[in-house]
């Protein structure tokens, strides 16, 4: 199970048809979506006309697909009141910049503009290596790259209780967030968050992270299995 096969799985089966992407990159999610309504967020797409032409080819949905190549912090202030003036969010991949500032203010404005029966999905979010979930500035570009999005995730689930929050265990890590009543809330004091470990997660993980089996996904959606 990744990404794809649960916003794919989401869209047939929960019928959501708006879908918001932060950091599209070279689009290899973006472009198999099958949407009416989609909106592409990234400071730098890394794909030109001719592509997204060939594109629209293969998946007729991309035709009308909106491209926003500013930072999600830019286009929540500049473009997001016009976008969503008339239809709200009901899916939303946030796999943008892997920190936790950034992975948190991306949770929190999508909010603003989410439909009730809306789904977020933020990626990386279960680092497994200590290398994995160091800051950018500390990256060296060499293997892969998860940041410390977690502590957005713990973050989250000790400051809110109006939407419930889980990753499952599959793809580096799928938060899965939800409006409604937090089954699992976490107790965690919001100025200590920023300065915890990795090794601090290693020993909480399944705790801090309310983490499930991917499994998991068909129980909370009620949506079969492929």
């Amino acid at each position: 199970m990744n990404r794809l096969y649960v916003l794919q799985s989401l869209i047939r089966h929960k019928k959501l048809k708006n879908y918001l992407e932060i950091g599209v990159l070279n689009g290899h999610i973006f472009f198999k979506i099958q949407s009416p309504f989609k909106v592409a967020v990234d400071p730098k797409f890394k794909f030109d006309r001719l592509r997204r032409i060939g594109k629209t080819i293969l998946n007729p949905y991309n035709l009308t697909s909106q491209y926003f190549e500013v930072t999600s912090d830019d286009f929540f202030e500049q473009h997001a009141q016009q976008v969503f003036a008339n239809r709200s969010i009901d899916l939303c991949l946030i796999d943008g910049m892997h920190e936790y500032g950034h992975a948190l203010r991306d949770v929190e404005n999508t909010l603003r503009y989410m439909s009730d029966k809306g789904v977020i999905v933020m990626h990386d979010c279960n680092p497994v290596t200590p290398q994995a979930a160091r800051h950018f500035r500390e990256w060296n570009g060499q293997g892969f790259w998860n940041g410390d999005v977690w502590k957005a995730i713990l973050h989250l689930r000790s400051s809110r209780t109006d939407i419930n929050v889980f990753v499952l265990d599959c793809d580096y890590g799928l938060g899965i967030i939800t409006k409604g009543n937090c089954e699992n809330p976490q107790r965690m004091a919001l100025e200590d968050i920023n300065s915890l470990s990795y090794q601090d997660l290693s020993e909480n993980r399944e705790q801090w992270l309310n983490l499930k089996p991917q499994e998991y996904f068909y129980e909370y959606f009620k949506v079969p299995r492929q």
